[in-house]
């Protein structure tokens, strides 16, 4: 496991968390979210481009922090999505053709992205990750990363249960091929070798609630669910209260419903990323390298978390959950 020194990116009370997503459609947003054409233009337009499946809470943070750079920058911020690996690269693509000045992507799956991301190379067009693919970011080609380390991240959470007691954790995971989902489960086995990992469908709800609900029923030696994202977790509530389950939960990411959890003391605790951040400085990145030829983190990676959420800290966090910040 290669573990990166962190690098300070912002006064914020406590370090900020993953990614997720699964089937849906396409979603473009044009500079009318991102403040390009205001008064003090810069005249360059960014394309943020993401594996974001509409309805999922999390991508909110990544675009409100983005919008914010654009808006302090003057950059015309254009935003698309597709959870289909295939289909984002195809978008990369239209992004290159269209132009634009500089490109935001998540790498969640860097090899089905590596040939996009070369293109963009050669066109002179420089990319930067977030989000996802910090291991792999380099060899792509991108100039700069921002995000969490998920191994880490996967064995501090591990760590945490495997002191509490924990002996056989379910980690759930909700879109097939995500490395950073992979990395985060590999993290928590590390530290409790009697994890066990469970695929379900992250793009219906209600087959999360019964594949969940299965397991549970049949297993009653789980003593730790720990999901990968927040509405995720919502998911996993509803499931163990049908199964009748005392296991802990635990999770990756933050929502407002899922920081309420917390303070309900339904959750245990979350795993944040700050996404907010992630998609702040993926944005001011680029603005700051074609002003100035800026490299933020000087050729390492950017860490925005991972931290804990949890009952000693949630009435500082919650607040700002709830104005969809952090």
């Amino acid at each position: 496991m290669r573990i990166l020194r962190p690098i300070a990116v912002a006064a914020v009370a406590v370090l900020g968390l993953a990614a997720c997503s699964d089937g849906g459609r396409e979603r473009t947003d044009d500079s009318e979210s991102g403040g390009g054409n205001a008064p003090g233009s810069s005249g360059w337009t960014v394309a943020m481009i993401t594996h974001e499946t509409p309805g999922d809470t999390f991508w909110d943070k990544i675009k409100a922090g983005a919008q914010q750079a654009a808006k302090d920058t003057g950059v015309t911020l254009k935003y698309s999505n597709d959870p289909d690996a295939g289909r984002q690269a195809v978008l990369i693509q239209n992004a290159i053709d269209s132009k634009v000045n500089g490109i935001a992507s998540t790498l969640v799956t860097p090899d089905a992205l590596a040939g996009a991301v070369k293109s963009a190379t050669d066109a002179g067009i420089p990319l930067v990750g977030f989000n996802s693919g910090i291991d792999q970011y380099a060899r792509l080609g991108a100039l700069m990363y921002f995000g969490s380390d998920e191994n880490v991240a996967g064995t501090t959470a591990g760590q945490r249960m495997q002191e509490a007691g924990a002996k056989h954790p379910l980690c759930v995971i909700h879109q097939q091929g995500s490395v950073a989902l992979e990395a985060r489960c590999a993290g928590v086995k590390s530290a409790v070798a009697g994890t066990e990992n469970l695929q379900v469908n992250g793009a219906d709800d209600a087959a999360v609630v019964a594949t969940l609900q299965a397991k549970l029923a049949q297993d009653d030696s789980i003593d730790y669910i720990v999901t990968l994202g927040a509405p995720v977790a919502l998911d996993a509530l509803k499931a163990m209260e049908q199964a009748g389950s005392s296991a802990k939960l635990i999770t990756f990411d933050l929502n407002i419903a899922a920081a309420e959890q917390i303070k309900a003391g339904k959750i245990e605790f979350s795993i944040d990323q700050q996404p907010y951040v992630q998609g702040y400085l993926a944005v001011n990145s680029l603005y700051l390298h074609l002003k100035n030829g800026n490299d933020i983190g000087g050729g390492r990676a950017v860490l925005t978390g991972p931290s804990f959420v949890d009952a000693s800290n949630i009435d500082t966090i919650l607040p700002f959950a709830q104005k969809n910040t952090r």
